[in-house]
């Protein structure tokens, strides 16, 4: 890519000509490649330059004066815009060009691209992603199958922990049902001792009943044979 400027080198203009010192020594001092278009004396040359010059950035009359300055066939700007570019350490955007690494406009857009994408442009490849050769902890790399395993073992103890749990009320509950069927056991004994009981004493009524009986007769039997005498 060639930078052209159209100058007018035999131009009565004092402000003109400063312009195009201005422009033209701050390309040398960049060390930028360009090329002078003259129009003073190239009728051609001054052609090409009011015909490709954007119709929004003619004055008012409709012929641009000179400096104005083309990246090939892109336009760039008159001198205003240059001088604008120039106090912005802009001037390598304006010229269409890549800025050198290390010069002040590489790192004022290194840190507008920091603070775009939020990462070093160092770090990224040629297709804006992250570089794959970024080494990254083990930590961060395994930190989801990490948090998985201390789930699964907090899962174990959770489960550990209802088991034993029910471990417990389960021989709590045979320590009750024991105790209780104790309770019935001694409850059955007392009512089958309080029915012998009951059984021995209704036998002794019998008895005491039946000898009565036997006495009355036995002295019926002694009264009939007395008076039988």
């Amino acid at each position: 890519m060639v930078i052209k400027v159209f100058l007018a080198s035999s131009s009565g203009s004092t402000a003109i000509k400063k312009k195009q010192q201005d422009v033209v020594g701050f390309l040398e001092a960049l060390k930028v490649e360009y090329a002078q278009l003259d129009i003073a004396c190239n009728e051609e040359n001054r052609m090409w330059m009011r015909q490709n010059v954007p119709q929004e950035k003619k004055p008012a009359n409709g012929i641009p004066l000179p400096p104005q300055i083309f990246n090939e066939e892109s336009y760039c700007g008159d001198y205003d815009t240059f001088f604008d570019a120039k106090e912005d350490n802009s001037v390598y955007a304006f010229l269409g060009l890549p800025p050198p690494p290390g010069s002040k406009e590489a790192e004022l857009a290194d840190k507008a691209h920091i603070l775009e994408n939020g990462t070093h442009a160092e770090e990224t490849n040629g297709e804006e992603n992250l570089d794959d050769s970024i080494e990254v902890p083990v930590e961060e790399r395994n930190g989801d199958a990490h948090g998985e395993e201390e789930q699964a073992a907090e899962e174990e103890e959770e489960e550990e922990g209802e088991g034993g749990e029910e471990e417990e009320v389960a021989e709590g509950e045979t320590a009750e049902d024991d105790a209780l069927e104790g309770e019935t056991a001694g409850d059955a004994a007392e009512e089958a001792v309080e029915e012998t009981d009951e059984q021995a004493h209704a036998d002794e009524e019998e008895q005491e009943e039946a000898d009565e009986d036997r006495e009355e007769e036995d002295d019926e039997e002694e009264t009939q044979g007395e008076e039988a005498e």
